[in-house]
């Protein structure tokens, strides 16, 4: 009887985690991919990559809250003062989307969210698929991040004073490929259809963010992914994250700049379907 009666009771929590969350369910298959999204972005952004994996996975999309097509009610800037928030958001996505445990692909941001979210349950994951991981933006002492403190402060209050302007500034730089502006054109537009409010609570928790003394916590095998001429997670910065991480991988793409999964999506579907098989 007791059985009988849970399942009721979890359909509206379920529910309540989809809408807020956006999640989208698509493809089957025996194992199932959860795709994490970064900073200013939302799950559309995947579209290049998911329909390669849909015929043998079931795949996972979903908006983190403040982005996209999420439930902007939900934002709780003390929650989400930190990036545990949003790591405690994908373990409850992945319980409300069933097929645990599960392959996490995460972008920039999001492969921190990811490790977090597999110290806290690794169980629930079978591998993670890190897309220009960085644990730290900030240089410090022997530790290239890219940036130096001054630079992510000017940053920080750049995006403070005029968001749209930040926007139409940083969105290339983060993209690369000056020869295709079409690309930075949609990162763009991704950034401003962002809340700004919430994009400026989420820069703030993601530039100052240092995850390095948790890599070494990681005990799920991992795979990352680093770009070419990536001004956000520079090569060295994909170096220390797979020398701290226990079992991992590091794979070096030809794609340039920050988003492979935009710019090159051929390359990264094929990096990480090497990966996969050679994981069976």
């Amino acid at each position: 009887m007791c059985t009988a009666v849970l399942p009721v009771v979890w359909l509206p929590v379920r529910m309540s985690i989809y809408n807020r969350n956006n999640i989208h369910v698509e493809g089957s298959g025996p194992k199932t991919m959860v795709f994490a999204h970064g900073f200013g972005c939302d799950q559309n952004m995947w579209r290049f990559l998911t329909a390669s994996f849909m015929s043998e996975y079931r795949v996972v999309l979903f908006d983190h809250v403040g982005a996209g097509k999420s439930d902007l009610a939900q934002y709780r800037p003390e929650k989400y003062s930190s990036l545990n928030g949003y790591a405690d958001d994908v373990l409850e996505i992945i319980e409300a989307a069933g097929g645990a445990p599960v392959i996490f692909v995460g972008h920039s941001v999001s492969s921190m969210i990811g490790v977090l979210a597999a110290i806290k349950r690794p169980e629930m994951f079978e591998r993670l698929i890190l897309v220009g991981p960085s644990p730290c933006y900030i240089n410090d002492s022997d530790y290239f991040g890219g940036f130096n403190r001054s630079d992510i402060d000017s940053l920080l209050a750049t995006l403070d004073s005029n968001y749209l302007g930040w926007s139409s500034a940083t969105a290339p730089v983060i993209m690369g490929n000056p020869d295709r502006p079409q690309l930075a054109g949609e990162l763009t537009e991704s950034f401003c259809r962002t809340n700004p409010e919430i994009a400026k609570q989420f820069a703030r928790v993601t530039f100052l963010s240092d995850n390095r003394n948790d890599l070494p916590k990681v005990r799920v095998p991992t795979l990352i992914l680093q770009c070419s001429e990536d001004v956000i997670a520079p090569d060295c910065v994909g170096q220390f994250v797979a020398d701290h991480i226990p079992e991992s991988m590091l794979v070096r793409l030809s794609a340039t700049g920050h988003c492979p999964h935009l710019s090159a999506p051929d390359e990264t579907i094929a990096a990480i379907r090497d990966y996969l098989s050679s994981a069976k």
